[in-house]
């Protein structure tokens, strides 16, 4: 694990910033040597549970995979609060990397990142895949897109997010206490990135015909927090957007089955 300063060597100006001062260095994984380069965003999962799916995807692609402000270990300044805020730092740290040929993952949350940032700018982003992710609403004021991760008990979201039991953290009061701190301040970050309105940006949809990209849109056919049903209706609303159900997966695909998500994502890529 590494730390991306997100400041450019040259000027030492920081990223996402508009003044000196207002960088945010975040946790990273590097990894791969590939020519095609992964800017992977994360959900609200532990580091260590998407350790496999970066493995297997460095097999094909130099990855970037930070931890979002906030989450994990990487700080969040006041400023940060925001998943606009998220969007554009990734973008900014995207025009002074100089790349043009970025494949965008996002897993869950980072999903919805990855599509803020996709209706914004697609200049330097040459495709992307959605996990089974969070951000829009397709239902009506009434319906619940999503399950509430915020007073739903734990031991009911691990049987909602996971197909096999055995990849859940399971019974907090036995669990390792830095897997139990982190767990904890991802869950506060996604509160302060998604409480109100919940989980989805109102007007995503109204903007989905920006991303101008090749889209894949891939979800677990066992996810309780976010139906399959969704996945294709999102699917449906970004152009050209193809849709590919991973078996005997939940909300975290990447994690239970890293090797057929990693061939999705280079898959997308030829």
């Amino acid at each position: 694990m590494q730390t991306l300063d997100l400041v450019d060597a040259d000027s030492g100006v920081e990223f996402g910033s508009p003044g000196a001062g207002r960088g945010v260095p975040l946790e990273a994984r590097r990894g791969g040597d590939g020519e095609r380069v992964a800017l992977v965003l994360p959900g609200a999962e532990r580091v260590a549970e998407d350790a496999a799916f970066l493995d297997a995807l460095a097999e094909e692609f130099a990855v970037v995979a930070p931890s979002h402000p906030g989450f994990g270990r990487s700080p969040r300044p006041a400023w940060c609060s925001s998943v606009d805020d998220l969007a554009y730092l990734y973008l900014d740290w995207l025009d002074r990397s100089g790349l043009t040929d970025v494949t965008v993952v996002g897993l869950q949350f980072g999903g919805w990142v990855a599509m803020e940032m996709a209706v914004r700018s697609c200049a330097r982003i040459s495709r992307l895949v959605l996990v089974d992710s969070l951000g829009v609403k397709l239902g009506g004021p009434l319906d619940r897109d999503v399950v509430d991760l915020f007073a739903t008990p734990h031991a009911e979201l691990d049987r909602l997010t996971y197909a096999d039991p055995a990849f859940a953290l399971g019974d907090l009061g036995g669990a390792p206490m830095d897997d139990v701190l982190e767990l904890a301040r991802n869950e506060e970050a996604l509160v302060t990135y998604g409480w109100e309105p919940y989980l989805h940006n109102p007007r995503l949809t109204d903007w989905m015909w920006r991303i101008g990209v090749p889209t894949t849109v891939v979800w677990g056919e066992r996810d309780g927090i976010v139906s399959p049903e969704h996945g294709r209706g999102l699917a449906a609303r970004i152009p050209g957007a193809r849709f590919e159900l991973v078996d005997a997966a939940g909300h975290r695909p990447q994690v239970e089955c890293p090797e057929d998500v990693a061939r999705l994502v280079a898959k997308s890529a030829v």
